[in-house]
Formats: C-alpha cells, sequence, structure tokens
C-alpha cells in the first residue's frame, strides 16, 4: 500500500536502466522522476520531495573518480534529503557500495538485477521511511545469517556476509582470495547455499592436486576405452555440477596447458569428454580460490590475464585470522562447543590468561590452526576452565627452519631441511612446495613420512 503512494527518482546515465525501471515501476508507484545527468540532484531536490532515490554508482562525468555515488550520496546528505537513497552498482564496484551502506544509502542492488528483488529493496526502504517496524537497512552491528559454520563479527567480515548476500542470488563467477586455512571452502559453500541454486549440486575439486593427465578426465570425463582403465563412461565434475555450483580450489597452482583447456569450456559452456567429439552442454555457477594473491595471478607468464577476468566478476579477500580481532574469541568458543560435545566432555570456559594467548599469537595456520589447537585443549585439559598452558599452537607452524651451514654435509639433514623450509615458505600448501622442489606430491609425501613431518 506504501509503495502505491511513492514517489521515486532514479538517477543513471544509463538509458536502458531508466527505461527498465519506468517499465517496471509505473503500475506500482505514483510518481517516476528520471534524471540522467547527477548535477542536476540539487536542482529536482530543491524543487520535490522523494521517497527513495535510484543512484547509480559511476556515472560518465568529469569527477572520473570510480567512485562518484559516493560523492552524490554525501551531497543528497547535504541537502537535507530526506529519501532512503539504494545504491546501483556492478559487480565490479560492490565494495564501494559498501561503504555507501555505511555512509547512509539504505541498500544497494546489483546489475543486472531480479525485479523481485529490486521491488523488495523499494519497498523496505519505504517501510523503513515511515517508520514500519518489519524491515530495517544492513544493520553492521550483526552479521547477516550465513550459518552455523561460517561465524565473525568483526567488521572485515560482516563486509563479506553482507557481500555474500548480495553476490550469492546473482550467477556471477567469483573468486575467492586468502592465506591457507581462512576458511576460503565455507565461503564458497555460503555462495552457494544462498544462490538461487541452493538445491542442486555443490562440487569441490583441488585442481591444483590434478596431475597433467587427471586434469581433463576428472574435470571433463571420459568415454570408454579412451585409455586403458576407461572401462566404462564416466561423466566429470562440470557435468556433475551441471545446474548448481562448481568450486575450484587451489586454481593459481594449475599449468597453463591446463588454464587453456578449462577457458575454452568456461567460454562455450560445454565440455568435451576425453575419447569423445560431441560437446556436452553445462549450466555451472563457477567458484575459484586460491592462496596466491591477485599481484602473483596477474603474471601472465605464470596465469592466463584472460582466465583471470573470465573467474574474476567479483573477487572476495578472506582476511587472516590475525587481522580479525575478536573473532579469535568467537571461534574458539565455538569450537570449545563443537568438540566438548564430539568427545563427552564439559564445555569449556577460556580463563583471561588462555583469551590473552589466544590474542596475541599469530595464527600462521590461521582458523585451521586454532580449530585444531582447541580440539587438542578440549582432549588434554582435566578442568573446565582451559588456562594459558592448555592452549598449545603447532610445532608445524611455529618451529622456525633449521638454518643450514656451510659446514653442513650430511645429505639427509641438507634434505630434511629444504623440505622444512619450502613448507613454511608456502605455508604448508604441498603442491606448490612440491613444485618449488621439483618433485611429485607423492614424493613430497614419503619424504614427509620419512623425516616424521
Amino acid at each position: 500500500m506504501l509503495l502505491k503512494k511513492a514517489s521515486i527518482l532514479i538517477v543513471d546515465d544509463d538509458t536502458d536502466v531508466l527505461t527498465a525501471v519506468r517499465l517496471l515501476l509505473r503500475t506500482q508507484v505514483k510518481e517516476i522522476i528520471t534524471e540522467k545527468n547527477p548535477d542536476n540532484i540539487p536542482a529536482i531536490l530543491k524543487k520535490q520531495d522523494f521517497d527513495v532515490i535510484l543512484l547509480d554508482m559511476n556515472f560518465k562525468s568529469a569527477l572520473n573518480t570510480g567512485n562518484e555515488g559516493l560523492y552524490w550520496l554525501r551531497k543528497i546528505k547535504e541537502l537535507k534529503s530526506e529519501a532512503a537513497v539504494i545504491m546501483i552498482t556492478a559487480y565490479g564496484a560492490i565494495d564501494l557500495a559498501i561503504n555507501s551502506v555505511k555512509e547512509g544509502a539504505f541498500d544497494f542492488i546489483v546489475k543486472p538485477w531480479h525485479n523481485e528483488k529490486l521491488l523488495g529493496t523499494i519497498t523496505a526502504a519505504i517501510e523503513k521511511k515511515s517508520g514500519g517496524a518489519k524491515v530495517s537497512s544492513p544493520n553492521y552491528s550483526q552479521p547477516p545469517s550465513i550459518g552455523s559454520e561460517l561465524l565473525g563479527e568483526s567488521e572485515v567480515m560482516q563486509d563479506i556476509f553482507y557481500k555474500i548476500s548480495k553476490v550469492a542470488p546473482t550467477d556471477a563467477n567469483i573468486l575467492i582470495l586468502g592465506e591457507n586455512g581462512t576458511g576460503k571452502e565455507l565461503i564458497a559453500k555460503a555462495i552457494h547455499q544462498q544462490s538461487l541454486r541452493a538445491d542442486k549440486p555443490f562440487i569441490k575439486v583441488d585442481v591444483g592436486a590434478l596431475t597433467e593427465s587427471l586434469f581433463e578426465t576428472e574435470l571433463f570425463g571420459h568415454k570408454k576405452g579412451a585409455f586403458t582403465d576407461a572401462r566404462e563412461d564416466r561423466a566429470g565434475r562440470f557435468e556433475a555440477a551441471d545446474k548448481g555450483t562448481i568450486f575450484l580450489d587451489e586454481i593459481g597452482n594449475i599449468s597453463l596447458h591446463q588454464q587453456s583447456k578449462l577457458l575454452s569450456v568456461l567460454q562455450n559452456r560445454q565440455v568435451i569428454r576425453v575419447g569423445a567429439n560431441e560437446p556436452v552442454a553445462i549450466d555451472v555457477r563457477l567458484i575459484c580460490a586460491t592462496n596466491v594473491t591477485l599481484a602473483e595471478l596477474a603474471n601472465e607468464s605464470r596465469f592466463r590475464k584472460d582466465l583471470i577476468y573470465r573467474i574474476n566478476t567479483v573477487e572476495i579477500t578472506v582476511p587472516p585470522l590475525r587481522k580479525r580481532g575478536n573473532d579469535i574469541l568467537l571461534l574458539a568458543t565455538h569450537f570449545g562447543a563443537v568438540y566438548a560435545n564430539k568427545y563427552m566432555k564439559p564445555v569449556p570456559e577460556f580463563s583471561k590468561s588462555a583469551q590473552e594467548k589466544l590474542l596475541h599469537y599469530h595464527y600462521p595456520g590461521n582458523v585451521r590452526e586454532l580449530q585444531y589447537a582447541i580440539e587438542r585443549a578440549v582432549i588434554m585439559a582435566d578442568n573446565a576452565v582451559l588456562e594459558a598452558d592448555d592452549i598449545l599452537f603447532s610445532p608445524i607452524e611455529t618451529a622456525p627452519a633449521k638454518e643450514v651451514t656451510v659446514q653442513e654435509t650430511n645429505l639427509e639433514e641438507l634434505e630434511k631441511v629444504t623440505i622444512n623450509r619450502v613448507l613454511q615458505m608456502h605455508g604448508g600448501n604441498l603442491t606448490k612446495a612440491a613444485k618449488e622442489l621439483g618433485i611429485t606430491r607423492t614424493a613430497l609425501y614419503r619424504r614427509m613420512n620419512k623425516y616424521g613431518f
């Protein structure tokens, strides 16, 4: 009912956007005013009040700053307009759009949008403006509901949760960046669970662990007789993920040849099984993850730029645990309860000294390291209150590599020290460590077992 009485101002320099919104809203609201030039906003607001302003984030204007939307949002606030401002943004400006919400915008929508989502956002803005209690603008004091596994109250995690809630319902390809152990797979699962494909398959592939010979058959499948052990037709992971989501982990570790094969599939939206000629159409939502930085990934001798653009419609960078503040205690409490239930022990509390130890540790292994430390503490502790001495961190993460001196001549000791140093250099990533050492992952496993790693 409130929507029918609403007056809406739409400011966007794209005529197609103005036309699309006008056609959508013309039977839904009382009045629609469209404007291509944001410079006219002050004059328009002096003449008329609006319930909602839809404001583009980027204009082809002399400002040319990439965040014109923020500039005009501030101008609207300076003019004392009581309109609820909803930002219109492309995938690439989502971080700026989140900042705009912090600066007073009601919310933002991502182009191309679902009409129902746009109408819902406008209705929510009008209800809030009229004092209704049904809805509220995005709240940064509590994170959106992401699921029981993905926790965080820090500002950086709330930004990620909010970004997930916006991009998940779209089919945008996502690239998740972050150190080992930060929870990139949990982010990928959360995106899938909040997407329109949630009831379809979620298929994970550790592509960094696939050899050249296995890469194609695992991802694209094979026909019976295509090679010695191909005793029957087999669908690959892309076909298994049809209508759902495929999550390619360790994407930064695949070879240029593998990248070329993957790019062809993503461009054509079809796979050809090994040993077959007929293509099979696929409909998948792609999520990739890597612990390689974007700067490293952009090195064309290592990774194709055309593939980066294909997989990186939206980028989500997961922060290391050491930058998440009191999330450390939140996660420790969560893991304490999980493992107390698993091992039939009392749910632990953390003494002041234990909390201090947790907060001041640097967590080279991130959330994964914290999880294992709390599991061990729950198992080994004699009391329900955990003290600092009960919490031990893995020597795999903390022990400095033994220095190799010029006097060291024992070949086995040299090999052991070198493997330890390279493993630490790559944060425990076996694929990258094996590649740097010039051996296979299997050979690296054998040597790690030999030396007790």
